[in-house]
C-alpha cells in the first residue's frame, strides 16, 4: 500500500499513462517519459567529451600533482578553496542523464541541527525529515557530523539537495531514502547503510499530507516514478534489499563517484520485464568504485539505456552487469577485475533469457580493461555504427581509472572499508574541510540536544529567493546539455 496520491502525483501519473499508451498504440519506441532524452548516444558523447577535457586540463596542470583530478564533476567545484561559500555551484557540475537535476538550487539553505527521528508524522523543525518534506526548493546541509537513525522510510520531496559536505553524515535504520514521483533531487556525500524494511504506519510526505505506508523493501535509496535525480559521492553498504533501486518509469538519473561495498543485489534498474514505461529509463553510472564484498547487480537492468563509464569494478561473486527485457548497455572505459572463481569471470549476465533472444540486444564494450580473466560478452549492434556518435569521443582509457575514482564515496574515507561500519560519535570523525559558516538561510532547531561544535548561526537576515514558474523548470534544455 502506498500514500494516497497528491494532486501533483495524480497529474504525473496521467502523463505517464498517456505516454505508455502512445508507445503501445504506435508499435514502436517513442518518447515514453517526461525528460527522456531523444538521443541517448548524444548524452554518452557529452560525457566522453567532458572526461576528455577534464583529463587534458589535469595533465596540463601537472599530471595530477595539483588540485585537478581529471574527474569533470569534482574539478567543477572542488578546487575552489571557498566552495563552502557557494555550495549551490554543485548543481552545475552534473554529467550524463541526470545533469539536469537542479536539486534545491535557487532555494534557501536549511541547516539540519537535530539528528533525531522521533516523530515521522509531525517531524520537529531542524530534523532531516522536516527538511526533505517541504514544498519549496531547499539546499539541505548539516551543523555537525551526525548519525541519523530512521524510524521509517524518509520520503523526499521535489527540488531538494541533501549535501553532506564538510561533515560525516550517516543515514541508517528503517526504510532509508525514498524518492517517489518527484523530480530534481541531489544526494551528495552521505553514508547510507544497514537499511531495513519498515512501514505499515503513517508517514508525512509534505507539510500538508501524511498517509499510510505499506512495508518498504529495505533499499538504501529507492527511486520510483521519478526523474532528474543525481546521486554523487555517497557510500552505500549492508542494506536488506538494493543499495539503489530505480523503477516504475524513473529516468534522467546519474549515479556517480560513489562507493559500493558489502552487499548482494547492489543496484536494480527497472521494475519488471513487462513494465513498458521503463523502456524510457536512461541512467549514467560514472566514476564509481564497486568494491569489497559485492555479489551481483552492478547494475541489473530492464529495458532502457544504461551508460556505464569509467567505473572501477574490483569485486563480484556472480557477475557485474546483468539484464533482461532488452536493455541497451553502453560500457566504456571501465576496469573489470574478475574474481578467482573460474565460473565467475564473465562480466555480463543475461537473466533468464535464451541466447536466441538476447543476441539482438545492444550490449557494447569499448575501451574497457579486463583483469584476471574477466570478459564481456557483447551482442546486437555492439560493434556497429549504432553507437557511432558515442564512440566518436571515447572517454579516457581505463589507465586513468585510479585517478578518476580516487575519491569515490564520501570524501575522506578509504576506497575499501574493513568489514563493519565505523559509526561517528561525539567527534567529527572523517570530517573534511569546509562547513556551513557564513550562510544566511533556514536554521531550525528543536529542543533536542546535539553534538554541534560550531557556534549556531545567527539569523540576522534571510536570503529571500523569489522564484517564478520559469525558474522551476524540471529539466535542462537540450541546447545546454549539448554544449556542456
Amino acid at each position: 500500500m502506498v500514500l494516497p496520491p497528491s494532486p501533483n502525483i495524480c497529474c504525473y501519473l496521467i502523463i505517464l499513462t498517456t505516454a505508455c499508451l502512445v508507445q503501445v498504440s504506435g508499435g514502436q519506441k517513442l518518447l515514453t517519459l517526461p525528460d527522456q532524452h531523444p538521443d541517448p548516444d548524444a548524452v554518452a558523447y557529452q560525457v566522453g567529451r567532458r572526461v576528455n577535457n577534464a583529463s587534458r586540463q589535469m595533465l596540463e596542470e601537472g599530471g595530477g600533482g595539483g588540485c585537478l583530478t581529471g574527474n569533470p564533476i569534482d574539478d567543477c567545484w572542488r578546487c575552489d578553496p571557498n566552495w563552502s561559500d557557494n555550495r549551490q555551484r554543485l548543481a552545475d557540475c552534473g554529467i550524463g542523464f541526470g545533469a539536469g537535476a537542479l536539486g534545491g538550487k535557487g532555494g534557501l539553505i536549511y541547516v539540519v541541527t537535530d539528528s533525531s527521528d522521533r516523530d515521522v508524522v509531525n517531524p520537529p523543525p531542524g530534523t532531516l525529515r522536516h527538511a526533505v518534506i517541504q514544498e519549496e526548493p531547499l539546499w539541505i546541509i548539516f551543523s555537525d557530523s551526525m548519525m541519523i537513525k530512521l524510524r521509517h522510510e524518509l520520503i523526499v520531496n521535489s527540488r531538494k539537495t541533501i549535501d553532506g559536505r564538510g561533515h560525516n553524515i550517516h543515514v541508517t535504520g528503517n526504510g532509508c531514502l525514498t524518492l517517489q514521483y518527484v523530480s530534481n533531487v541531489i544526494i551528495h556525500n552521505i553514508n547510507v547503510h544497514h537499511c531495513k524494511p519498515s512501514g505499515n504506519t503513517m508517514i508525512r510526505s509534505s507539510p500538508t499530507h501524511a498517509g499510510f505506508r505499506g512495508r518498504s523493501d529495505g533499499d538504501g535509496i529507492s527511486i520510483s516514478g521519478s526523474r532528474n535525480i543525481w546521486i554523487d559521492h555517497c557510500s552505500l553498504s549492508y542494506c536488506t534489499d538494493g543499495l539503489i533501486d530505480a523503477i516504475l518509469g524513473s529516468t534522467g538519473i546519474t549515479i556517480s563517484n560513489s562507493h559500493f561495498t558489502h552487499h548482494n543485489e547492489v543496484m536494480l534498474l527497472g521494475h519488471n520485464d513487462e513494465y513498458l514505461l521503463d523502456a524510457g529509463m536512461q541512467v549514467t553510472i560514472a566514476f564509481n568504485h564497486f568494491g569489497e564484498g559485492l555479489v551481483q547487480r552492478m547494475p541489473r537492468c530492464r529495458h532502457g539505456y544504461i551508460h556505464v563509464v569509467n567505473n572501477d569494478f574490483t569485486q563480484w561473486q556472480m557477475y557485474a552487469i546483468g539484464g533482461s527485457a532488452n536493455p541497451t548497455i553502453n560500457s566504456q572505459a571501465n576496469r573489470y577485475t574478475a574474481p578467482s572463481d573460474p565460473d565467475a569471470k564473465e562480466v555480463t549476465k543475461r537473466v533468464d533469457t535464451d541466447e536466441r533472444e538476447w543476441t539482438g540486444w545492444n550490449w557494447r564494450t569499448e575501451g574497457d580493461v579486463m583483469v584476471n580473466g574477466a570478459f564481456f560478452v557483447p551482442s546486437g549492434a555492439g560493434a556497429s555504427a549504432v553507437y557511432a556518435k558515442a564512440s566518436s569521443v571515447q572517454p579516457k582509457t581505463a589507465a586513468l581509472i585510479d585517478q578518476l575514482t580516487m575519491n569515490a564515496g564520501v570524501f575522506g574515507q578509504p576506497r575499501d572499508n574493513e568489514p563493519g561500519i565505523s559509526y561517528p560519535g561525539g567527534t567529527n570523525a572523517g570530517q573534511v574541510t569546509g562547513g556551513y559558516d557564513g550562510y544566511f538561510g533556514m536554521v531550525y532547531g528543536s529542543g533536542a540536544s546535539t553534538t554541534a561544535t560550531t557556534p549556531p548561526i545567527l539569523i540576522s537576515a534571510l536570503v529571500t529567493v523569489l522564484y517564478t514558474p520559469t525558474a522551476l523548470n524540471l529539466h535542462m534544455p537540450l541546447s545546454l546539455l549539448y554544449t556542456m
